[in-house]
């Protein structure tokens, strides 16, 4: 059965896709990724400069549409992404039972990279993404009590040293989850 992952930021144009492009390049089949927005520019493509920071790196995102974030997608899903704060406030409100698959993507990357080697195993990467989960949150205590900047910056309408700066971020986001799968 595979292991689906929802990206979720605003416009789902920028952040989110990128998310979605970068995990299916990455993942194996056996894990399905998609994403929506909160407030989606339904039907567009990926941003033109975010779209051209994913091909430089490999991962074009031709064949892209966004959508709307639904109540469906978000029941869905095995694990949401929110890229702020406030997107995973949002899953949370449409579907309050997905308060515990719900992380923003820099909390994922923090509670990941305190974990060792050897923390999450399966024979595939939805087994090991469904070990993960549970791993990452129990985590939590760790960090509690501490600042931290969950928020992925949003680049859309600005200048392309910002959309560097929220594509970094998403891969820095992005590298440890990646090295515990990998592990």
């Amino acid at each position: 059965m595979p292991f689906t992952v929802l990206a979720v930021c605003t416009g789902n144009i920028c952040r989110s896709p990128a998310v979605e492009v970068l995990l299916r390049g990455v993942l194996d089949g056996s894990v399905t990724v998609g994403s929506a927005g909160t407030h989606a520019v339904v039907g567009h493509p990926v941003s033109a400069p975010m779209a051209e920071l994913l091909t430089a790196d490999g991962f074009p995102a031709t064949g892209f549409a966004a959508r709307q974030l639904v109540p469906t997608l978000v029941e869905r899903a095995d694990l949401v992404l929110a890229l702020t704060p406030a997107h995973r406030a949002a899953v949370v409100e449409q579907v309050p039972g997905a308060v515990r698959r719900t992380l923003t993507l820099r909390e994922l990357g923090r509670l990941s990279g305190t974990l060792g080697p050897g923390a999450v195993a399966g024979s595939d990467d939805a087994a090991r993404l469904a070990a993960l989960l549970p791993a990452a949150v129990a985590e939590r205590p760790r960090h509690a009590g501490r600042e931290h900047d969950d928020v992925v910056l949003d680049p859309y309408g600005h200048s392309a040293a910002t959309y560097r700066r929220s594509y970094d971020q998403l891969v820095d986001a992005l590298t440890p989850v990646l090295e515990v799968l990998r592990a």
